[in-house]
């Protein structure tokens, strides 16, 4: 006997639709997006290759906005108006982010909004302004990746944060995501996700623990994997802890030798850029020449050892604080698993495995794993992929309460309890025939009030009069699986209620996401063509500057003087041309410009080759 299937008037799925979604890691120092495709998760790549975004944003006199690689060369020529680690600003309050050494004093001003905000020329950007930019390259990446027709769009995305995000920053990231246009699924702790890509890929059962050294923020998680559920059993780490306290400690070492002047803040910009070049080489190598202003000197792979130590032994100390929240002992843990580019310094890997008494699990690439992670999950979530394969039980990352007489606080939900979760505690008034109460909303693991973070107010009024003590006041809080709060109060006699969403105060009011979002849709066609432009003259600067150098190595060596002419002809050409606002004649100026040095090119690769085979044999080659 056939079957009927019953659905609701437009609401059945067609059979094999494929929606689209996408998991991205918005990091401090880099972001990506990744996908699934037929039935593999993979990160997406820009047009050149690239994988990793930088998580940098320049915002350009005219208006023009750049992401990532374009941005990244304005870092030193125009600092001021280069922002970089704005991660390290989302959800926190301005006296929270003064010693943020990446944002000098004049920076950073208030938002009204509760955040920071930097000012941009003559204008105020704050933290999710600045990381929609980011978040929109991206997307805009995955659309064109998955050949999503114009007009279309992602369906959802899973985004990740730091497991040691209050709700404060959770919403900012979920502000900053609607600003960008996205419908987000959930957000997803980076810990677990790094957990669902390694748990997937290698089938081990058994608790695990996840170091997460990003750029700007540590994450460890201890999970038990069994039977396709991912439990977090316990998170910790520092939100403004990472691979930047790495450059950082170098840079001043790097200041220190060149006698920088503490004023000049273009070369401190300087001092952050060697800084990093000199961590990755001397994770490859044991000593390397530097050449930094006016110093030239070696470094050596344990100079920057002593300088990082101190940073790496912080991680450590909340791996013990995770470790006992957990109730389990080193011996418990199965396999250490590392994520985040910074986990690639081979002191942090040697300190680590001194620490668990194990060697960690490095097999999959540190930077993609949390973005495949989220792909996975946002997947499941799209509907393209059965929930039931795969459970995630992630935790609050630190208590809820409510604050008593006193100014102290009762904790409702305590930390590391598993998320979705509602729980609800009785109060009672104060005073006789009292008719209303404030409360108050925290966040933390401190007694007093003062000592936590305040995440709402709001009033119960209409409590029947009565004696102090008498009334029953029931407080529900309830947290959805992104971690976000909902707190509802009801005197249980009278049926009187009240609710609120707790909107952090370092969040956007809805009012100003949606003038963002519709600024953002007015000016969308100017935007997308001053960035085109922009782009074209980011292009034409790299060509001058990469044939110049050409030609002042061995210029005159390979070339007539006829040749050399029409070449420096064609740059100053293009340097005229890059000045104006005609992006195809700009376009047209580099093709003028590669065309008149290709045979330059030609001969200075040949004279490569054979000034490397001077003194070899034939033999030998």
């Amino acid at each position: 006997m056939a079957l009927l299937q019953i659905a609701e008037p437009g609401q059945s799925t067609k059979p094999h639709e494929h929606k689209y979604a996408a998991g991205i890691d918005l990091g401090t120092t880099n972001s990506l997006i990744a996908t699934v495709r037929s039935g593999v998760a993979e990160t997406l790549p820009d047009l050149k290759g690239n994988h990793l975004l930088p998580s940098i944003v320049h915002y350009a006199k005219d208006g023009t906005v750049s992401v990532g690689y374009s941005a990244k060369i304005f870092q030193c020529s125009d600092p001021a108006n280069t922002v970089s680690s704005v991660k390290r600003l989302m959800g926190r309050g301005l006296a929270d982010v003064q010693t943020i050494k990446e944002f000098t004093a004049n920076q950073l001003t208030a938002s009204g909004i509760g955040m920071p905000a930097i000012q941009i020329f003559d204008q105020i950007r704050n933290p999710i302004e600045i990381s929609a930019e980011i978040l929109k390259v991206l997307a805009h990446r995955a659309e064109s990746a998955l050949g999503i027709p114009e007009g279309d769009s992602l369906g959802g995305v899973v985004i990740t944060v730091p497991a040691y995000f209050d709700d404060a920053q959770r919403q900012a990231t979920k502000d900053a995501a609607q600003l960008a246009g996205l419908n987000v699924l959930r957000l997803l702790n980076e810990p677990t996700a790094a957990a669902v890509a390694y748990g997937l890929d290698t089938g081990n059962e058994g608790i695990h623990a996840i170091y997460d050294l990003g750029g700007g923020t540590f994450d460890i998680s201890i999970l038990r994997l069994e039977k396709g559920v991912y439990e977090v059993l316990a998170t910790g780490g520092d939100s403004a802890l990472g691979g930047d306290d790495f450059d950082r400690a170098i840079a001043s070492y790097l200041v220190e030798q060149a006698e920088v002047d503490a004023a000049d803040r273009q070369a401190h910009q300087m001092a952050m850029l060697k800084a990093r070049e000199v961590k990755e080489l001397l994770t490859e190598h044991e000593l390397i020449d530097v050449h930094f202003m006016n110093w030239d000197g070696q470094i050596s792979r344990e100079q920057i050892n002593e300088l990082m130590a101190p940073i790496i032994d912080k991680t450590l100390l909340a791996c013990r604080r995770t470790i006992k929240d957990a109730t389990l002992k080193f011996a418990d843990i199965r396999e250490i698993v590392m994520v985040g580019g910074s986990t690639r310094v081979p002191l942090v890997q040697q300190k680590v495995a001194d620490y668990f008494k194990q060697k960690p699990l490095t097999s999959i690439d540190p930077d993609r794993v949390v973005a495949i992670g989220a792909a996975i999950q946002a997947d499941i979530l799209i509907g393209n992929k059965s929930n039931d394969q795969l459970l995630l039980l992630d935790v609050l990352p630190l208590s809820l309460g409510v604050e008593t007489m006193g100014g102290l606080v009762e904790k409702i939900i305590p930390r590391n309890t598993p998320i979705p979760i509602a729980r609800a505690q009785e109060f009672t008034t104060f005073k006789d025939g009292q008719t209303a109460m404030a409360i108050h909303v925290v966040q933390g693991e401190r007694e007093l009030v003062d000592d936590c973070r305040s995440l709402a107010h709001f009033e119960l009024r209409g409590i029947p009069p009565m004696v102090a003590g008498a009334t029953r006041i029931k407080v529900t809080y309830q947290v959805d699986a992104d971690g976000l709060l909902n707190v509802m109060a009801e005197e249980t006699t009278s049926g009187v209620q009240a609710e609120i969403q707790v909107k952090p105060s370092y969040g956007l009011t809805d009012s100003q996401v949606t003038e963002m979002l519709k600024n953002s849709i007015e000016k969308a066609e100017g935007d997308m063509q001053l960035r085109m432009l922009r782009e074209q003259q980011v292009e034409a600067s790299r060509v001058i500057e990469a044939v110049r150098a050409a030609l002042q190595d061995n210029g005159q060596q390979l070339l007539s003087e006829q040749e050399f002419a029409a070449i420096e002809s064609a740059l100053r050409q293009l340097e005229i041309i890059a000045q104006g606002t005609d992006i195809n004649a700009i376009e047209e100026a580099i093709k003028v410009v590669d065309t008149n040095s290709q045979e330059f090119a030609s001969r200075r690769m040949d004279a490569s080759i054979a000034k490397a085979l001077v003194g070899s044999e034939v033999d030998e080659l």
